[in-house]
């Protein structure tokens, strides 16, 4: 049975992340699963720390876009919107280079917060941080503009 709420195929994610810092991180939606949503992120000039390894921060951000992203996924549009309440992460293992891939499953979904874990692996598939994000369920509307119609804005 699918965590997500309505049709989701249509939802482009990736088109909706035009002109944030999503997109300036490199960060993308790769795989919506029934249980998961998953993304990833390289690790490059734009993630790393002045030392080269990946940045604690940039971590974080992929957390909380998966996190935000499969909260918005699972609640019903029309009444819902999820915002971030809070989010920890531990960082486990250091990266310099190539991808982190993050899976965002749901540790608890009621109907006026959420829970999410998001799993970050190197592409060696070895763990190099966990985080755990709450998301608060606001009865309004969800929107979100698309890149085109923030820069026509």
């Amino acid at each position: 049975m699918s965590l997500w709420v309505g049709d989701v195929a249509g939802i482009d994610l990736n088109a909706m992340a035009g002109s944030t810092l999503i997109e300036t991180l490199g960060i993308e939606v790769v795989e919506l699963r029934d249980d998961a949503l998953v993304g990833r992120m390289p690790v490059d000039h734009r993630t790393t720390q002045p030392a080269g390894v990946l940045h604690g921060g940039a971590s974080v951000a992929l957390a909380e876009t998966l996190a935000s992203w499969a909260g918005y996924l699972s609640v019903d549009r029309e009444r819902f919107h999820v915002v971030g309440q809070e989010i920890n992460a531990n960082h486990i293992r250091p990266v310099f280079t190539g991808w982190v891939t993050a899976t965002a499953t749901p540790a608890a979904i009621g109907r006026r917060s959420q829970v999410w874990e998001v799993r970050i692996v190197d592409d060696a598939g070895k763990l190099a941080c966990i985080s755990r994000c709450t998301l608060a369920v606001i009865e309004q509307r969800s929107t979100y503009a698309t890149a085109e119609a923030r820069s026509a804005e």
